[in-house]
This record gives C-alpha cells, sequence and structure tokens, in this order.
C-alpha cells in the first residue's frame, strides 16, 4: 500500500510539473457588462468532465460553455459583453453531441499534451464542435459577423463512428479574428468513409494554422470569402481539399500527402466556376496522383474564375500537377514548380490570358526562413511556470471599463519585461489616459481577448496625435517584442489616438504580433454604439463625438523585423451588441502605415477595414510579404468624402484627394484598399480590396450595377520596383488598380465569382 500511495504521488507530482501554466494560473479576469459574479475563466474539469476516454463528457462540457445560462446562443446576434475561456486538460473527453462554442468563446488545450475529443459510435450532431449552429434553416450567427474566438490545442477524433456514417470534425462558418491552431482531425481510413474534417460553408476569414487531418473522404471542405492557411497537412485522405466557392484563398507550407487528390476547385463547372482562386507557395505533395483538379477550361465561365498561382511547389510522386476537363493541364512527377499561373495577368499591361510558367518572384533573403518565407507559430510558453507570469490584476490593474489603469498596467509592463516574465493581461477593459511604454523583451498575451482603450484629452488632438502602445521609445531602438491575444481600441472621442505605434528594429528573431487586434467602436464601453453613433443616411453631417481615432497602426521610418499574423485592424461598422447589428458611423483616419526605410515585414492572413484616407499604406518601405490582405471601405463615403474629417498630413504622406481627384469621375475621393508609394520588393500573395456601399447603399457593388462605388482602390505611385501582387480581388471599384493616376487594370476585363480578379500583377 504505501508503494502504491508513492507511485500515485509521484505521478500526480508529473502531471502538476508538466501541467500548462494556464491551467495554473489564479484567473481573474473581469466582464464589466456581464452582472456579477461572471466567470471568464472555466476548466472544464470543474464543471464534472472526467476526459477519463470512458465517462460520457457532453453535459459537463455544454455546462462549462454555457454557464450561467445567458450567454450569447440561439437568437442573440452577437455580443462582446459576456466572454469566456473554455479550458481543456490533457485526456480523452467522450462526447454524445456536438459541442457549441457560444459567441466570444475561446476553446483552449493544454499544447503539452493535447486533450482529445472523441465521438461515441453514437453520435449525433453537425460537428464535434459546431461552431455556428443550425437551430432553422439558417445558422444562429450571420456567418460574416462571427468574430473574435479560438480553438487551439485538441485532437478531433472521429473513428469510433461507423465509416459509412457522415460525420464533421469541426464546423466552423467565421470572420475576422479567428482561428483554428495545433488541431489534429482523426477520421476513419476505411474505403467507404465520408467523414470531412473540417466543414465551412461561408463567413468572411479569416486564418487557420498548424492543423493536420488524418484520413477521411474529406480532410477539409470549405467555401468562405478569402483565408490565409498556413501549415496545413493532410494524410491519408481520399481528398485532401474540396473549396466549395471562395473569392480568393492563400495557402502557404501546404503538405498533402498519401491522397488520392490534392484540391479540388471543379465547384460550379466550366459554365458556372465557384472557385475564385487559389494561391500555393511553399508546399509539397506527395504520393498523389493528382494534385490539383479544376473545371477551368477554354471558354469557362466566368473568364477569370478559377484562377491559379503555383509558386515553390515540391512534387514527389504526383503524375499530374494540374487536371482540367479533358485532361492534364500541368504535368507533375517528381519536381519543384518554381512558378505557374492560370488566369489574367498584367506585366504591367495587359489583360493577357495565363495558362503556364512564370517567373517565380525573386525573394530577399531578409524575408525567407528555412522553407520559403519566414514564418512562426504563436507562441504559447508552453515550458513556463505559472511563476514564470505576471498578473495584470495581480498588479493593480481593474479592467473595469472605467477606473484608469495607466499606472498599473505601466508597472506591470515594465516589471514583466525587466524579470523576463509574461504578462498576462487579465480579461477586461483596461482605460488608459496616456501612452504605455513597451520596452524591450516584453511579452504580453490576453486572456479571451482583453481590450486596452485609449480614452480622455491626451488621445484628443488630431493636430498632436499620442500613441496609445508606443513599441520602442524611438524609431530605430533595438528590441523585440511578442503581443498575442488581446485588442487596442478607444473610449469615447479620440481624435489623436494611434493605438499601436512600432519602433523597434529586431535583430535576429524577428518581433512578433498573433492575434492582436484593433477595434475602434462597436462594443460596450466604447461609446461608440447605436445610442451615439447610428449611421445617417443621406448625411454629410460630421459627429465630432464619433471621432473614434486618428490611425489604427504606424510602423515607424527606423523600424525592421517585425512578423503580425492574424491581425484584424477594425473601425466597427455596426455595433456588435445591437440585436440586429444595426450599422454605425465611426470615423478613423488612417489604417496601417508602413514607413520603415529598412522594411523587413511580414504580413500573414490581416485586414485593415474602414478607415477615412486607406487601409494599407506602403511608403518609402521595402522587403514586405503580405497573404491575402483584405479591405473594406468605409460604408458612410462618399457622404462624408475622405477629404473630411480628417486633412491630409504632408509629413504622413497622406493621399491629396483635392489634386489626385482632378478630372476623375465617379466616387474618386474614398479611402484606398491599398496605396504604395516610393517602395520595392513588395510580394503580395492574395488580397481582397473591397467597397460595397455609397453611403449605406449596396446598389453600387455589383456586375449589373456596373461596380461604381468608387472610382478607384488600389494605387501605385512614385519610385516604385518590383512590386507584385497575385490573386488580386476588388468589389465595387471601376478601376482595380492604378499606376501614378492611371488605370491599369479595370474590373470589366477580368470578371471573377464576385470580383474582379487578376492574378499576376507585377510593375516590373
Amino acid at each position: 500500500m504505501q508503494l502504491q500511495t508513492l507511485i500515485l504521488a509521484v505521478i500526480s507530482l508529473t502531471v502538476s510539473v508538466n501541467a500548462y501554466w494556464l491551467e495554473d494560473l489564479t484567473h481573474q479576469g473581469v466582464a464589466p457588462f456581464a452582472g456579477g459574479g461572471y466567470t471568464v475563466f472555466r476548466n472544464v474539469k470543474d464543471f464534472g468532465a472526467k476526459g477519463d476516454g470512458v465517462t460520457d463528457d457532453t453535459a459537463a462540457i455544454t455546462a462549462a460553455m454555457n454557464t450561467p445560462n445567458n450567454r450569447c446562443l440561439q437568437g442573440c446576434a452577437s455580443t462582446t459583453t459576456k466572454p469566456a475561456v473554455v479550458y481543456f486538460p490533457s485526456g480523452t473527453y467522450v462526447i454524445s453531441s456536438s459541442i457549441v462554442p457560444p459567441y466570444f468563446t475561446q476553446m483552449v488545450g493544454d499544447p503539452n499534451n493535447r486533450p482529445v475529443l472523441k465521438a461515441t459510435s453514437g453520435f449525433q450532431g453537425f460537428g464535434l464542435i459546431d461552431g455556428n449552429p443550425y437551430y432553422t434553416e439558417n445558422l444562429n450567427w450571420v456567418s460574416t459577423n462571427v468574430f473574435y474566438r479560438q480553438i487551439r490545442n485538441f485532437v478531433i477524433d472521429t473513428t469510433a463512428i461507423a465509416p459509412a456514417t457522415p460525420a464533421t470534425g469541426i464546423h466552423w462558418p467565421t470572420s475576422q479574428a479567428t482561428s483554428l491552431i495545433n488541431v489534429e482531425f482523426n477520421m476513419p481510413t476505411d474505403a467507404s468513409v465520408v467523414h470531412v474534417g473540417l466543414f465551412i460553408e461561408s463567413g468572411s476569414g479569416g486564418f487557420m494554422s498548424d492543423l493536420t487531418f488524418n484520413g477521411g473522404a474529406t480532410g477539409a471542405s470549405m467555401g468562405n470569402q478569402q483565408y490565409t492557411m498556413r501549415n496545413l497537412v493532410f494524410n491519408h485522405c481520399q481528398t485532401a481539399i474540396i473549396q466549395l466557392w471562395n473569392w480568393g484563398w492563400t495557402y502557404i507550407g501546404l503538405q498533402i500527402n498519401n491522397c488520392q487528390k490534392g484540391i479540388d476547385i471543379t465547384a460550379g463547372g466550366s459554365t458556372s466556376l465557384e472557385v475564385g482562386s487559389i494561391t500555393v507557395i511553399d508546399s509539397k505533395f506527395t504520393d498523389t496522383p493528382v494534385g490539383i483538379t479544376t473545371a477551368f477550361q477554354t471558354g469557362a465561365q466566368p473568364a477569370t474564375g478559377a484562377s491559379i498561382i503555383l509558386e515553390n511547389l515540391n512534387l514527389q510522386n504526383v503524375p499530374v500537377a494540374v487536371q482540367g476537363p479533358s485532361g492534364t493541364i500541368l504535368a507533375g512527377g517528381s519536381t519543384t514548380i518554381a512558378g505557374w499561373g492560370q488566369g489574367h495577368q498584367y506585366t504591367p499591361s495587359g489583360p493577357n490570358t495565363l495558362q503556364g510558367p512564370i517567373t517565380p518572384n525573386n525573394r530577399p533573403a531578409s524575408l525567407l526562413g528555412d522553407n520559403g518565407y519566414y514564418s512562426r507559430s504563436k507562441p504559447q510558453y508552453e515550458n513556463l511556470a505559472a511563476s514564470d507570469i505576471v498578473s495584470a490584476r495581480s498588479s493593480g490593474a481593474k479592467g473595469d471599463a472605467s477606473t484608469d489603469d495607466t499606472a498599473a498596467l505601466q508597472s506591470a509592463i515594465n516589471s514583466a519585461a525587466s524579470g523576463g516574465k509574461v504578462l498576462f493581461l487579465d480579461h477586461g477593459i483596461y482605460k488608459v489616459t496616456s501612452t504605455l511604454s513597451i520596452p524591450a523583451g516584453s511579452k504580453i498575451v490576453g486572456e479571451g481577448y482583453p481590450i486596452i482603450v485609449a480614452s480622455g484629452a491626451t488621445f484628443g488632438d488630431m493636430n498632436n496625435p499620442k500613441p496609445l502602445l508606443q513599441v520602442g521609445a524611438n524609431s530605430g531602438d533595438v528590441g523585440q517584442v511578442e503581443f498575442s491575444d488581446f485588442v487596442v481600441g478607444t473610449q469615447g472621442p479620440a481624435p489623436g489616438a494611434t493605438l499601436i505605434e512600432w519602433n523597434f528594429a529586431s535583430s535576429g528573431t524577428p518581433s512578433g504580433m498573433w492575434d492582436v487586434h484593433a477595434r475602434v467602436g462597436g462594443f460596450q464601453g466604447s461609446q461608440f454604439t447605436v445610442a451615439e453613433c447610428l449611421k445617417q443616411p443621406g448625411s454629410a453631417t460630421i459627429n465630432p463625438n464619433c471621432i473614434g481615432a486618428y490611425m489604427l497602426m504606424h510602423i515607424t521610418p527606423k523600424a525592421s523585423n517585425l512578423y503580425m499574423e492574424n491581425t484584424w485592424l477594425w473601425t466597427a461598422d455596426h455595433d456588435i451588441e445591437d440585436a440586429t447589428n444595426t450599422q454605425i458611423t465611426v470615423y478613423s483616419g488612417r489604417g496601417l502605415l508602413i514607413e520603415s526605410t529598412v522594411g523587413n515585414f511580414w504580413l500573414v492572413g490581416t485586414a485593415v477595414e474602414h478607415n477615412n484616407l486607406y487601409n494599407y499604406q506602403l511608403v518609402n518601405t521595402k522587403n514586405i510579404f503580405a497573404s491575402m490582405l483584405q479591405t473594406e471601405t468605409p460604408y458612410y463615403q462618399p457622404l462624408p468624402d475622405a477629404t473630411q474629417p480628417f486633412p491630409a498630413v504632408t509629413a504622413l504622406a497622406d493621399p491629396d484627394f483635392a489634386a489626385a481627384c482632378s478630372g476623375v469621375s465617379g466616387n474618386c475621393a474614398t479611402s484606398w484598399g491599398l496605396r504604395i508609394v516610393d517602395s520595392s520588393d513588395v510580394f503580395i500573395y492574395g488580397a481582397g480590396h473591397y467597397s460595397f456601399f455609397n453611403n449605406y447603399s449596396t446598389d453600387c457593388s455589383t456586375v449589373n450595377a456596373g461596380e461604381t462605388c468608387q472610382s478607384r482602390i488600389v494605387s501605385i505611385e512614385g519610385s516604385t520596383s518590383n512590386v507584385n501582387v497575385y490573386a488580386l480581388n476588388t468589389i465595387g471599384s471601376l478601376s482595380m488598380i492604378d499606376k501614378d493616376g492611371a488605370s491599369m487594370a479595370k474590373w470589366q476585363d477580368n470578371v471573377n465569382v464576385f470580383p474582379a480578379n487578376v492574378v499576376l500583377f507585377r510593375t516590373g
């Protein structure tokens, strides 16, 4: 008996030592508008889950998700007020019906020993995890408005379900600021299998990384407006990927092994192609008879549908690289495809029809990693202990949306950085009234997307803007910083607030931002909701109380080496708390400005939306990698147009619409989706620049309407060289891309599934 007791004690000690720090931490996150006693962090074992591989844990997990039974589920449009982080320690959790995470939920497993969600043989439901259920014939949440959710560190197992019985691992129709990370899908490999690992039918994504699919009829069956997907591995699937539809999709580091078919983009057939484009780079297909199958052929409609870019694709025993309706389009074998494309190209004149080899981009060495472009998965600090974590709330910050947390947060930031520890930003709304300085060595991790908001007079003067987060004291200071899983925003009018000013020049390992977002307005606590900033169609009157920010992010001239992944910089177009997601008018001057003369920036799955002058602007910079940029023009424009309320600032190289629009017909003075000025070595692998509205009317954004929402949406100006854009999609703009004021490509020459598409543009 004593020996048995000793063994159990040793086992217990081992488990304790190896437990993920998130499990051991004292959790004290607050949700200021959820009501008294609301708990943000929930460990499923505290609700009775066993994780023993035998007990049915469905009810316990559901209780952890839903307690106190008033979270955002059936009939709730969306909310930020009731967030949750639902944690799963290591174990095998048997479930007999779908787990449905409510709105604003993060599901997090132990990354050191990922928990398994294992379906029973009689499992009922659409997905072991159903991220957006069909309570009626429609999805519960409008999929293009599903934000701020994660699933990470899990194994999803359907192998107990009979192979010929339909089963889905995860159902995930969602949009921006969402992610699946470090998830493995295990399915039967029997020839009769009909299981699907991941199913997405709609939404506006998005980002995923580090997913593995084993077995199944289809690893991932997906339709969505756009996505970046990085490090997806498919083993022994009948078909690795079926694209149901898309506008644009970028795969980075894709591996397909021992599947019958790699990527199927035949949806709709040759007469009605449903897939807009795919871009596949730095990838490898092995022992798979057909790499990509398409319905595209001469005369297919739309003319640019099913466009393809392949760059640095290694094939090992893949007889057919691309197969069309009549047979092989591109032969395979065991080789590396340096570059190949299908669609419309402009180099820079066009359109010219492309179906064949292309010269691959000439990539600067400073942008490269071990197997192509540099990348780094989000650090989870799984080797640290709870003693290595500094809590913001334990350091005196309140996060209650009303207390001035400036001093307490600054002290916590400094203490963590100087002590070589990670600052844990417990969930809350942290009001800040002056600039927070971020020193070198800082590592800041949020709990369930807490938000730091700029508030007060310091941020009130657009003629004297101030940063909320100043990352490095001076442009070019040497240092490395890591941010993950939090949001920055404003509370009340802040016409002088730059949310993030990035000054550090990192040497060695680049600095990083993962799942870090900006949200200006549209949430309780922002003071920019329906009550304050309801849209006023037909009126050009500007409400000064609805001017939310000066700039969302500024990368300064001497900064360098920053990796950004799944970052959404959003000025709200609607009120997330409103029962019908009613539209609002909130003004932000500028989106993301990069004016680093040194360069070396990676924008992986980023989006910037609804900013007055521009969304992305690259000025006097170089060495930029980007995958699937996504923008939307402010819905209120052209009433007022982009000349108001923020005057152009010459020192920031702001666009001068008054001069540039001379002689241009239509809605010219509207926000640029992307503006590149005096820059070189820019490599964009997918971009969607959308203009859906003319002063809140969508009558302008269809082919039949003539795509008249705005005159121009992408601009290349001045002394530029080696600017490369693959898979450019635009909606609602007469011109797709301009060079020094002249249109280079027009939408009507490049009609695609809903956007217009140019699969390859180069300045030379």
